[in-house]
């Protein structure tokens, strides 16, 4: 179930805060390795520690990357001061946060008695590559967005170059860990106290929800990590919230569940969610737009949502403009196109309904 190797850090490669990342040799191979200081301590030159190696060898979506799971060299850490709701349990590396519902949070009180969004837009999303485009179209138009975690992929928030960078340019007004993901400006047990935190404390104008890098799948319908996006969106509708699905759309995907509106997202809609979430649809092609209505028909789902289109070309310029370089699943705007103004007509909904203006509501005959 697990390989463990032992290495001495080389060299350090980069460094944010919370993450480092170095150059290890383990035997006589040189590699690269994550070290998480919060869990593991400082690591420097020099050192020698256990490797967590099994993602590498199994050739799966890390990076590359082995994890640092103990410092050899410095084999003692003390526990930091607050806290005691504990996540990653009866693993060994599960640790200590101040959760933002427990009585020693300064927030304590505002969770106790909150219980409503007020009609706060929440966009529910399932790959962690969606989280920038949706940001920066919407601060462009300068609205406070609130980013909400959950532990769907990656666990801690740090792993995450996206939301560094968005929290450096000032994009985002403050993040939230929910379940076991761990590492944001805020510690919540579940996404219900999750969402209540985000609005009680960042008071943003919306907020967004995606797990972080590295959504699970299986080629099934029910063995994936984004049918969270059902759960959440229900959850939005529960707090009195407005959910809106952010559909993964997509016509350069080889494989044929992903075309048009991916399976990921239909069995989403059609049998998880229950709550009447705003979907909106991005301006394509004709035969494009035929292809996801004649889906959405077939899913009987056209009748259960407020299903809006919406222009969503401003999110190219966008991100063309952008400082980051975005793709979902190693490709850029140009090959998936639709991806990204699937992104933008979320995005451009939100900002609709944020201003007081109509949606495009669509009827299918």
């Amino acid at each position: 179930m697990i390989e463990i190797k032992k290495g001495v850090i080389r060299e350090e490669l980069f460094a944010r805060p919370g993450i480092k990342g170095f150059k290890v040799l383990v035997g006589d191979k040189e590699a690269k390795c994550i070290a998480y200081p919060d869990l593991v301590g400082e690591v420097r030159i020099g050192d020698e520690v256990l490797l967590n190696t099994t993602a590498v060898t199994l050739n799966l979506g890390t990076g590359g990357y082995h994890y640092i799971m103990a410092n050899l060299s410095r084999p003692e850490k003390s526990l930091s001061p607050g806290g005691h709701i504990m996540k990653l349990r009866y693993t060994p590396m599960q640790l200590k946060v101040l959760s933002v519902e427990e009585e020693a949070s300064p927030y304590h009180e505002k969770l106790k008695y909150g219980d409503s969004l007020d009609n706060t837009p929440v966009l529910v999303a399932t790959l962690h590559s969606m989280l920038a485009p949706l940001c920066l179209q919407l601060a462009r138009e300068g609205f406070k967005i609130a980013y909400v975690m959950t532990d769907g992929a990656a666990l801690p928030i740090y792993f995450s170059h996206t939301v560094s960078y968005l929290k450096e340019k000032r994009l985002l007004s403050g993040t939230v860990t929910v379940g076991h993901a761990f590492g944001g400006d805020l510690e919540a047990v579940n996404i219900y106290s999750g969402l209540l935190a985000a609005k009680e404390v960042f008071r943003p104008d919306v907020i967004v929800v995606s797990m972080g890098p590295g959504i699970v799948g299986t080629g099934t319908r029910w063995g994936f990590t984004g049918i969270e996006q059902g759960d959440i969106l229900n959850a939005v509708e529960v707090l009195q919230g407005l959910p809106v699905c952010v559909p993964r759309i997509s016509f350069t995907d080889p494989r044929s569940r992903h075309k048009g509106i991916s399976h990921h997202t239909l069995t989403v809609i059609s049998r998880v969610c229950r709550a009447r979430a705003l979907l909106p649809l991005p301006v394509m092609d004709e035969d494009k737009m035929s292809y996801v209505f004649e889906q959405l028909r077939y899913a009987g789902s056209w009748e259960r949502y407020q299903v809006c289109l919406e222009d969503g070309h401003d999110i190219l310029e966008i991100l063309e403009q952008a400082e980051i370089n975005i793709t979902t699943m190693g490709r850029g705007v140009k090959e998936e196109k639709e991806f990204f103004l699937a992104l933008g007509a979320s995005a451009a909904a939100v900002i609709k309904i944020l201003k007081g203006q109509p949606l495009n509501r669509v009827q299918l005959v």
